[in-house]
C-alpha cells in the first residue's frame, strides 16, 4: 500500500483542501499516522491553533459514569479561555470567486445536548459537502453566512482529519464529529485566508463548519452528541 505525503510548496492539485482540504494518512508496515516533515507542522491535540491558552484537560476524558459517551474516547476539550472574537471576517482582500457558489443539498443539524443561552434547541441548516469537489471547495470565497447556516463535510474515512483556510474569507468554528455523532473537538475562530493546518488530534468522520464563536454562543462543546441528517 503506497504511502503518500504532501510538501508545502506543492500545487493545489496535490492537496485535498478542507477548507479546503483534508489529509488522510495511510499506515505502511507501522501502525500509526505520520505527515511529511516538510509540510506545515500540524498542531498536536493539546495545541490547536495559537489563539488562546489551551486547557490542561487531557485528550481522553475521565467520565464519572459508564453511560458517558466519552468513556475511552479521544476528546479534545475546549480551551478554558475562549479565543477573541474575529475582527477580520470577512477578510479584506477576499479572492474573487472564479466559479460561483455551487448548489448543494441542505439538511438540518441539531444539538440536543447543548444548553443554549436562548433556552431553545440549537440547530443549523447545513450545506452537505459529500463529494471530493464539494469538499475541496468548502466555504471558499464566501463573504457572508447567516447565523443559521453551516456546511457539513461527510468524509470518506474516519481519521484525524486536518483542514486549512486557504481562500476562505469567513472566520469559522470547525466541529470534528465521530461516526456516532459525538463531537470530539472544536477548532474555534479559525483564521481567514490561512494555510495553517487545523485539527483536534482525534479521529472523526464529519466536520461541521459554522460562523466563528457560534459554538460557545449556543452552548455546543466537545463530548456532546449531534443529530446528523441521514445519508
Amino acid at each position: 500500500m503506497p504511502f503518500s505525503f504532501v510538501a508545502p510548496q506543492a500545487t493545489a492539485k496535490y492537496f485535498r483542501p478542507v477548507e479546503l482540504r483534508f489529509f488522510t494518512c495511510l499506515a505502511v508496515l507501522v501502525v500509526g499516522c505520520q505527515k511529511s516533515p516538510d509540510e506545515p507542522s500540524a498542531r498536536v491535540a493539546g495545541d490547536v491553533g495559537s489563539l488562546a491558552p489551551v486547557s490542561s484537560t487531557s485528550l481522553t476524558s475521565a467520565p464519572k459514569s459508564s453511560a458517558d459517551p466519552t468513556v475511552g474516547r479521544c476528546v479534545k476539550r475546549l480551551r478554558e479561555v475562549p479565543p477573541p472574537p474575529p475582527v477580520n471576517s470577512p477578510a479584506a482582500g477576499c479572492p474573487k470567486d472564479p466559479d460561483g457558489n455551487p448548489m448543494l443539498r441542505v439538511a438540518k443539524v441539531s444539538f440536543p445536548d447543548a444548553k443554549a443561552r436562548s433556552g431553545g434547541l440549537p440547530s443549523v441548516n447545513a450545506e452537505i459537502a459529500d463529494t471530493e469537489k464539494a469538499s475541496e471547495r468548502g466555504l471558499m470565497y464566501r463573504k457572508e453566512m447567516s447565523e443559521e447556516s453551516a456546511m457539513l463535510f461527510r468524509l470518506a474515512t474516519r481519521t484525524d482529519h486536518t483542514f486549512w483556510m486557504h481562500n476562505t474569507c469567513l472566520s469559522l468554528d470547525m466541529m470534528f464529529i465521530d461516526d456516532d455523532g459525538l463531537i470530539v473537538g472544536i477548532v474555534e475562530n479559525a483564521p481567514t485566508l490561512s494555510d495553517e493546518i487545523q485539527s483536534v488530534g482525534c479521529p472523526s468522520r464529519y466536520v461541521l463548519e459554522v460562523n466563528a464563536v457560534w459554538s460557545r454562543r449556543h452552548g455546543v462543546a466537545p463530548g456532546q452528541k449531534v443529530q446528523l441528517p441521514p445519508r
